[in-house]
């Protein structure tokens, strides 16, 4: 079921995605060659901690998952596409980096991601990353009162193919509300005009995720939980959670 906010509750997730933004926003100045992921991760669990903010991300164990997250960020370095476990990797010149963060403040959730080069960056690895957020911009220009959510996923899809880029089949965005993943799916692909249709206090998380090689092809690391490419290629991940409103979309996680 998808739940339509009232214009309050969508105030309130904003007050939510700014937590969410102000962390990535603090992770990635901290991001520099030496610095590992494990302190990355503790940067916004403080954020959250100051913010009187909890994790939807620590502990959380969906079925597919051996075991629960045991963290408040998704680090994915290089050839991981998403979810990343944070541990005591070291950051080096010219990896590509992608966090994936989430926040619950006052009973509303806010996820968000960004995508980026620590050191000196691979003009390969730069477009890889400007395709993610342009895909992100694209999806989220779609999400307008009276699309679907099918126009969402044509035009995330279109900017990501257009590039020959690869799309990882089952994953995307969904919605969010008061907990972090809520109807409706959001694909990363898929037919314009098909779909549910987009109405006023809809809360979307759009999130193109991108393989570098080309591929679609991917597998699951030996911990369960890190997707990485089949072909060893970087990927790239951004993300906001964007409310539809009569006034055009709302990102709430902007930074």
């Amino acid at each position: 079921m998808v739940e339509l906010k009232t214009d309050s509750s969508v105030d309130a997730m904003y007050e939510t995605g700014q937590v969410v933004g102000r962390a990535l926003t603090a992770v990635r100045e901290a991001a520099r060659v030496g610095v590992s992921l494990l302190e990355l991760d503790e940067i916004a669990h403080q954020v959250l901690r100051d913010a009187g903010a909890t994790s939807p991300f620590l502990n959380y164990h969906p079925s597919f998952a051996p075991v629960p997250f045991p963290a408040v960020i998704c680090a994915s370095v290089n050839d991981a596409i998403v979810h990343g476990i944070p541990d005591g990797y070291r950051l080096r010149d010219s990896d590509l980096v992608s966090i994936d963060f989430g926040a619950e403040l006052g009973g509303w959730a806010g996820d968000s991601a960004i995508s980026f080069i620590v050191g000196e960056p691979r003009p390969a690895d730069l477009r890889l990353v400007e395709t993610a957020e342009r895909a992100l911009a694209a999806g989220i220009e779609a999400a307008v009162v009276g699309n679907r959510i099918g126009d969402i996923a044509h035009a995330v899809g279109t900017v990501c193919r257009a590039a020959g880029y690869g799309i990882p089949d089952g994953f995307g965005g969904h919605g969010v509300g008061r907990r972090m993943h809520e109807d409706p799916p959001v694909p990363n692909e898929g037919l314009p005009g098909r779909g549910l249709p987009l109405r006023h206090g809809m809360v979307l998380a759009i999130e193109p995720m991108l393989i570098g090689g080309g591929t679609d092809v991917f597998h699951a690391d030996r911990d369960g939980w890190t997707l990485r490419t089949d072909d060893g290629s970087r990927a790239a991940h951004a993300e906001h959670t964007v409310a539809i409103t009569t006034a055009g979309p709302r990102i709430l996680t902007a930074r």
